[in-house]
């Protein structure tokens, strides 16, 4: 769940944000180079989730991610909601020269927008670039398919430690986005707030006459 709140002139934001994908596609390891720039070349599976901090600071704004690896493993699926119902944004990972890896992401999209509808931010990652030589998954393929269902794609590799700061930093602030949003809309929905009600409609008004022409 999202929660904002002011300290010392700043806001701070709170996020939740899960990495979904099948076992073996690099889930831990990006999170590991990410928060604590770790990479370890051997392969630790993941058994239910776990959990890794990590704050920031995007143009005053103060971020706090909650960001929570899960298991890739098809017995994983059916606890898959407890993970994820209260996430603001989710990382879908694949793993380019899998091309089966890549179809998993479709379902893990399906069945978050069908859990949580619009509300959550999505980023797919193509995970470990350094072996493009073997890449079974177009690039082409994964951004026009990223694009369908209003999610961003990055390229990524936990191993040369490439796109993944990107990838967060570019989460971060869609889910800044949506917040602010959620929270304006909230307020002008409320009696105290006649005058952002007004504001509102005098930029709508304002738009309007600069569309007609």
């Amino acid at each position: 769940m999202a929660s904002a709140g002011s300290a010392g002139g700043g806001r701070n934001f709170n996020f939740k944000v899960v990495l979904l994908g099948e076992g073996c596609v690099g889930k831990t390891s990006l999170v590991l180079r990410y928060v604590e720039n770790k990479f370890n070349d051997k392969h630790v599976t993941t058994l239910q989730a776990s959990f890794l901090n990590k704050k920031l600071n995007i143009g005053g704004k103060r971020v706090n991610l909650a960001i929570w690896d899960t298991a890739g493993q098809e017995r994983f699926h059916a606890l898959g909601p407890i993970y994820y119902r209260d996430s603001n944004g989710a990382i879908l990972v694949y793993d380019i020269t899998d091309e089966d890896s890549f179809q998993k992401v479709k379902n893990w999209v399906k069945e978050l927008r069908r859990m949580l509808g619009q509300d959550v931010c999505l980023c797919i990652a193509g995970n470990k670039t350094d072996l493009e030589k073997s890449r079974h998954v177009t690039v082409q393929e994964a951004e026009a398919y990223a694009a369908s269902v209003g999610a961003k794609h990055f390229h990524t590799s936990a191993k040369l430690s490439k796109g993944i700061e990107e990838l967060f930093l570019d989460l971060s602030k869609s889910m800044i986005e949506k917040s602010e949003g959620t929270l304006k809309r909230g307020r002008s929905s409320g009696r105290q707030s006649a005058v952002l009600m007004v504001e509102d409609n005098e930029e709508q008004s304002q738009q309007k006459s600069g569309c007609c022409g």
